[in-house]
């Protein structure tokens, strides 16, 4: 059986997502391994976090440096006509990999599950209204969100609200990654990929 000092840590760790009991146990374990300064290491930086990291007041994008905007959304050479509602800050960090897209975000926090309505109030809807409200210069807005059966209900959810805006709303296309086969396609990615086909 495990000590209660080791039973907290993985407890602890649980609550990342996407980590499990197991998982935990092998972080905890990990770090018993470590030496002290590696310990005080990790530390420092989970301290520096909450110290120097804060939230984009526009977009929700973490960023360090001064004022209430992020570097992305101070950039006025950003194509302000175009914004990019996206679940979450990781995505952000995919998009702009990419070196494709020039306009702005929107971090919405979440996806909406189809059979969980109080997920809604869990989302930043109030204040996408109003960015698109004080932001008369946006034109498209780009739903880029997971294609999964959550992301899917979100979509839907914000195609709805959005509407009244009379902006021209868009999604990412999909269809079949390059180099994938048939054989191993789901059958949604398939009819997408048919939907599509040029």
């Amino acid at each position: 059986m495990y000590t209660s000092s080791i039973k907290k840590l993985i407890k602890l760790f649980s609550k990342f997502p996407t980590v499990g009991p197991r998982t935990s146990a092998r972080f905890v374990f990990y770090l018993m391994r470590k030496n002290n300064q590696e310990i005080e290491e990790l530390i420092q930086a989970i301290q520096n976090i909450k110290k120097e990291v804060k939230t984009c007041f526009w977009c929700f994008n973490p960023f360090e440096g001064k004022g209430e905007l992020c570097e992305i959304c101070q950039n006025q050479g950003r194509d302000q006509s175009i914004l990019c509602i996206i679940e979450n800050e990781t995505d952000l960090a995919s998009i702009e990999k990419t070196k494709q897209y020039k306009g702005l975000y929107f971090i919405l926090g979440g996806a909406v599950s189809a059979l969980r309505k109080q997920d809604i109030k869990k989302l930043r809807i109030k204040e996408l209204e109003q960015r698109i409200k004080d932001h008369s210069e946006i034109k498209e807005i780009i739903l880029a969100i997971n294609p999964t059966v959550d992301g899917e209900a979100t979509t839907l959810y914000l195609e709805r609200i959005l509407k009244p805006f009379n902006k021209k709303i868009t999604r990412l296309g999909r269809g079949l990654p390059r180099g994938g086969e048939l054989e191993y396609a789901d059958e949604q990615t398939l009819k997408d990929a048919l939907d599509r086909r040029k």
